[in-house]
């Protein structure tokens, strides 16, 4: 029963448009950022803000829907798991990475207008308009 868990959730938006790149084989490949931010009143009631900035990479038909529909800006969500990574610079230093690689993505944008949330768009209905006569039980 010791099994252990690397699942994310991050719901954010993109701080850059993705970056796609393919490996030697073909695969595509799919590099962004996205950014979540906390908000919370210190002791003095003053407003604080903390922007976390996340490294997000896409494989295969993810990387390309996310290239062909996300713009910087655009509000998503995603799951997946971290992973860090290290390589030796031409410089000679050890440089570390930590990415979280996606498996699942949704945008919550409405189409081309990045930062509106999905739900804000109703397609002119309003909730209010819905009386006892439209409810079919």
């Amino acid at each position: 029963m010791a099994r252990s868990v690397n699942k994310v959730i991050l719901i954010g938006n993109l701080g850059r448009d993705p970056e796609v790149r393919y490996t030697t084989g073909g695969t595509p490949v799919a590099n962004f950022s996205i950014a979540t931010s906390e908000q919370w009143k210190n002791a003095d009631g003053e407003q604080q803000e903390h922007t976390e900035w996340h490294n997000l990479v896409a494989f295969r038909r993810l990387a390309e829907i996310c290239s062909e529909y996300l713009r910087k800006g655009s509000r998503i969500y995603v799951e997946g798991k971290i992973r860090s990574r290290s390589w030796d610079g031409k410089d000679g230093q050890k440089h570390y990475r930590t990415e979280v690689i996606i498996d699942d993505m949704m945008m919550l944008d409405s189409r081309g207008e990045p930062g509106k949330a999905a739900g804000g768009d109703t397609g002119g209905f309003q909730p209010d308009e819905i009386s006892d006569d439209d409810i079919p039980f």
